[in-house]
């Protein structure tokens, strides 16, 4: 099953990890421990709500200006 992460730095260090198609969201020290904790989160997530997964998120980003 192919799935999406989208991984940020996060504030204290890190990275936070997020599985749009579930919502599960990790964090790790380095970006294979962030993948590595979310994928055990959405497969322990998946054995609970089983879901089906057709179509992926488009991720994409956007320029903001500030006021």
């Amino acid at each position: 099953m192919l799935l999406t992460a989208i991984l940020s730095p996060a504030e204290e260090g890190g990275y936070v990890a997020l599985n749009p198609e579930t919502g599960t969201t990790t964090q790790g020290e380095t970006v294979d421990e962030a993948i590595a904790n979310l994928k055990e989160a959405t497969s322990l997530y998946l054995e609970e709500f089983p879901m089906t997964f057709n179509v992926h998120p488009l991720v994409t980003t956007f320029d903001l200006a500030h006021a």
